[in-house]
């Protein structure tokens, strides 16, 4: 996505508006996941206080947790917003609901999954988020979408997405369809 890439994606993680580029994981396994993940891209371009800058291409993978499921799309996005993390928390859960999402099982089946990665370079816990995203350094479902739009990205910690992607075997994740 060459628009997202001449969008300096590492240079000004909080720009003069006050907008802090924020990287969102989209995964969906049922109810037509290309669909639900397409919708979900519509959902982020019109989020309050917020610019959609780019998403990568639609990836399919295995499933993570239980195998007794579909496979899944995924996808990373990138926003600027000016909303606090648990705000565009808030907002990110709104669209999962509106997209019928049901919280049954812990890595289980889902029409909809959004997970905030990266604010900034911010580092935080809460009861309800943990950014960076805690597992994001070990899933090619998410590493390699991310490297797509973000290639010379440096995770808060200082270590760079391009050093975990040679750790991280692709688990056959393939791109599935181009968002261009």
């Amino acid at each position: 996505m060459s628009s997202l890439k001449e969008h300096a994606i590492n240079e000004h993680v909080i720009n003069k508006q006050g907008y802090t580029r924020c990287y969102i994981a989209i995964g969906s396994n049922l109810a037509d996941p290309v669909a639900q993940a397409k919708a979900a891209i519509t959902a982020l371009e019109t989020l309050t206080a917020s610019r959609f800058i780019g998403v990568s291409s639609l990836y399919a993978s295995k499933p993570m947790g239980p195998q007794e499921q579909p496979d899944y799309i995924n996808a990373v996005a990138c926003v600027d917003t000016r909303l606090a993390p648990i705000e565009l928390l808030d907002a990110l859960q709104q669209i999962e609901n509106e997209q019928g999402r049901v919280r049954k099982e812990h890595w289980g089946a889902r029409t909809l999954d959004l997970d905030i990665l990266l604010v900034g370079n911010e580092i935080m816990s809460t009861p309800r988020l943990t950014v960076p995203h805690y597992g994001m350094k070990e899933r090619e479902f998410v590493l390699y979408p991310l490297a797509e739009i973000a290639p010379q990205l440096q995770l808060p910690c200082g270590q760079a997405l391009s050093a975990l992607l040679k750790d991280c075997p692709r688990n056959d994740l393939a791109i599935y369809q181009n968002t261009e």
